[in-house]
């Protein structure tokens, strides 16, 4: 929503109101890539719901499907899905449910009226599969290729047909659903279909922001790039960097796919150069190479920068650019370029701060819950995610913390390219009916998809921090399957700073802490709080929370200061979701005879709102060896209730 409040806080801070299927193996599609052939498939789709999941047992893969949808897109923003009625099943809870029985709320439980107070409220819903098909012919120049199908982010589960052959199924809600069809489309026409499921097959909680209708909706669709890239049989498959800085070089992780069947040998040839700079490129390096008949072989290469390395951060955003070109010898001859970007730099602790580059940081963050009314998905466009992130910038922010939920590789390469530290989560809140650590299938789940956001974004200088997600349920507060976890990412990918989750538990395995400690009103304290039980005062700050641990610490969600309703804002909604709780908010006031006070109340309580933000920050700012914080928000948070922290 609209920023209104702008108060100067300290240094320039302020605020507003504001198988065959591989995920894991997914070419990042901005960053990383080198495909020299694609065919894209955005556009037309033939289309059909199936709310009763007869699809698989009637075939529909092997009949034309009736109806059309674009791709990239979701069903519900083209109108698809039910009208939203007192009885629909929502994804997230519903905390107070006085809307279902007061008298107040009747005229908006009625047939063609019905508005909810609880969020943003979509113009259509729908929850269950739904199929998508199209036509595609695939050229004679591809013959004897590796061929597969990117789907850059799906929502959620996907099954793909190929004619009627039944490819596999993919259910990463933070990656490219990547299907290798290699031997399944010889040149000529073909029929790809695909069943999208965004029931919850995986039960991550019902509140977690990849998946919630109190944010983004539980959507059904597939967005960003869509399309079959072609390579020859061997090939460069994943490419992972990690900076070296006392050597002043980088190591190079390559996968080497391999779909022949057999051995063989070649050059691999690497190139580094300064992004966006006149220096010329370093000399190529060339590797001989040897991969065997298996599907991967790893090999490691060292990547020269030259004399004079540039360093990653938020005032200084250097970035690299390796070149890899793999050249096999006869009798396979197979070629195949990739292009990484990446950053110089190392995020360590010392004591209770975070050090970049040898230098202390503090986290200075806001939450980003993905909450995008006009669609009801994220953007996967760059130029969108900086926008989002010039905002935080002009507000003295340095980082974003992705509440439960993973972006598209487009915020990713905006924050690398704008000096933007990000905190990426797993998308879950394992609470409300979901847990860790019980042997769930969210349990194996949370692993795999760890795998994949590493493997996919992991070479993105941005990508600091990382927990599994946010304040899980479970044994012990889910601590007793979390230390496992964060050892295992500490061991697998040591780039970037792990903890359990966000909130809580403090384990002893954790690199740092995220906790609510540190803030001048705790959950529940009500009137008992220091800002409303003591006189105002600019003295108090965190240094007794700071001394009880040996890991940095940031304040966990601090603010959370509500405002009243800003009714002019009901016009700008024009997507997909509008603001019917506003509408009700409005017709409260208006029965009240008070509809013109509606702009008095604003102000009021978004001054108060500011001073409040004002305390909140000066005293994370005050203590000696805190971390940082992350506020709760920048901008309003539409869910629970209307929840108008911004």
């Amino acid at each position: 929503m609209r920023a209104v409040w702008r108060l100067p806080i300290l240094a320039g801070l302020a605020f507003a109101a504001w198988t065959a299927v591989s995920a894991a193996a997914a070419e990042p599609l901005s960053h990383n890539h080198g495909p020299a052939e694609a065919i894209d498939l955005a556009g037309t789709w033939r289309f059909a719901l199936d709310p009763d999941d007869v699809g698989q047992h009637q075939r529909w893969f092997t009949q034309p499907l009736p109806q059309a949808v674009r791709l990239p897109g979701s069903l519900q923003e083209q109108g698809f899905g039910e009208e939203v009625r007192v009885d629909t099943r929502w994804t997230g809870d519903i905390i107070d449910r006085s809307y279902f029985q007061s008298p107040r709320y009747a005229r908006y439980r009625q047939p063609g009226n019905v508005k909810v107070p609880f969020w943003l409220q979509p113009d259509r819903h729908y929850v269950g599969p739904a199929w998508y098909q199209r036509d595609v012919t695939v050229p004679p120049a591809w013959q004897n290729k590796r061929v597969v199908l990117e789907l850059e982010r799906c929502h959620w589960e996907t099954t793909l047909w190929v004619d009627s052959t039944r490819i596999g199924t993919c259910n990463s809600l933070a990656t490219p659903h990547v299907y290798e069809l290699t031997g399944h489309v010889p040149p000529g026409k073909h029929t790809l279909t695909l069943r999208v499921d965004n029931r919850l097959v995986i039960n991550v909680g019902p509140n977690s922001h990849s998946v919630s209708d109190h944010t983004q909706t539980n959507w059904n669709g597939i967005v960003g790039r869509l399309r079959l890239v072609a390579t020859d049989r061997v090939w460069l498959d994943v490419v992972q960097v990690f900076p070296d800085l006392p050597g002043r070089n980088a190591r190079v992780r390559i996968t080497v796919g391999n779909a022949t069947g057999k051995p063989g040998q070649g050059e691999l040839t690497l190139q580094s150069r300064l992004v966006g700079t006149a220096a010329p490129a370093q000399a190529p390096e060339r590797v001989k190479v040897a991969f065997s008949s298996a599907a991967h072989t790893t090999i490691e290469a060292t990547c020269r920068l030259g004399p004079e390395v540039q360093l990653w951060d938020e005032f200084h955003p250097a970035l690299y650019e390796v070149q890899l070109s793999l050249r096999t010898d006869s009798p396979i001859a197979a070629v195949h370029s990739r292009r990484v970007i990446f950053g110089m730099r190392k995020l360590e602790t010392r004591g209770t701060q975070f050090v970049l580059n040898d230098r202390p940081v503090f986290f200075r963050g806001t939450l980003e819950c993905c909450i995008f009314p006009l669609t009801g998905y994220p953007p996967t466009d760059v130029e969108s995610w900086k926008r989002i992130v010039r905002i935080c910038k002009g507000h003295g922010l340095n980082l974003l913390r992705f509440h439960s939920h993973c972006p598209p590789e487009a915020a990713f390469i905006a924050a690398d390219e704008l000096g933007f530290y990000l905190h990426v989560e797993c998308p879950s809140w394992a609470n409300q009916g979901a847990s860790l650590g019980r042997g769930e299938p969210l349990d194996r789940w949370l692993y795999e998809e760890t795998d994949r956001i590493l493997q996919a974004y992991g070479n993105h200088p941005s990508f600091l921090l990382m927990p599994y997600g946010n304040e899980p349920a479970g044994p012990s507060n889910g601590a007793v399957y979390l230390r496992k976890w964060v050892l295992y990412c500490r061991q697998k990918d040591p780039r970037r700073l792990y903890t359990s989750a966000s909130g809580w538990p403090l384990i002893d395995e954790n690199q740092f802490h995220v906790t609510p400690e540190p803030r001048i009103q705790a959950w529940g304290q009500g009137l008992a709080s220091r800002i409303n039980a003591r006189p105002p005062e600019t003295q108090t700050d965190y240094r007794d929370v700071v001394r009880r641990y040996r890991v940095p610490i940031i304040s966990h969600e601090i603010g959370q200061w509500c405002v009243y309703p800003n009714f002019d804002e009901i016009p700008k909604y024009r997507g997909l979701l509008k603001p019917r709780n506003f509408e009700i908010f409005r017709d409260f006031l208006r029965d009240a005879g008070m509809l013109d006070q509606a702009r008095d109340f604003l102000m009021a309580s978004g001054k108060l709102q500011a001073l409040c933000y004002k305390e909140e920050i000066e005293s994370a700012l005050r203590p000696p060896g805190l971390g940082g914080f992350e506020i709760l928000d920048l901008h309003d948070f539409p869910g629970q209730g209307t929840t108008l922290v911004r």
